[in-house]
């Protein structure tokens, strides 16, 4: 199927808002967030807190409305930038498994 656009990225990102719940690799509490986009292999959000690149981050994506597939993944971070606009942190990772639905 053709695309219209120029997609150089091998999974198209779809635009999300939604959120989302994480815990950082050695962080005791779950975390809440917000889901801004997802693909196939990753995904954007915004935390309240830096998170360092390189560290595995659980996830878990409840669906909201029926939108959003649920979603229990280990993802690592790869970017992580100061909001433009706001106080949080731009999350970029990529999902490295994902866990069955019963865990």
């Amino acid at each position: 199927m053709p695309r219209d656009y120029d997609e150089k990225r091998d999974f198209i990102r779809v635009e999300v808002d939604c959120d989302i719940h994480f815990k950082p690799q050695g962080v005791e509490s779950e975390q809440i967030g917000r889901l801004s986009n997802l693909s196939g292999r990753g995904m954007m959000f915004i935390a309240a807190e830096e998170i360092p690149v390189d560290t595995p981050v659980e996830i878990r994506i409840a669906a909201e409305k029926q939108v959003t597939a649920p979603l229990h993944a280990m993802v690592r971070v790869v970017r992580m930038a100061k909001q433009r606009r706001g106080d949080g942190y731009e999350i970029g990772a990529i999902i490295t498994s994902v866990f069955d639905e019963n865990e």
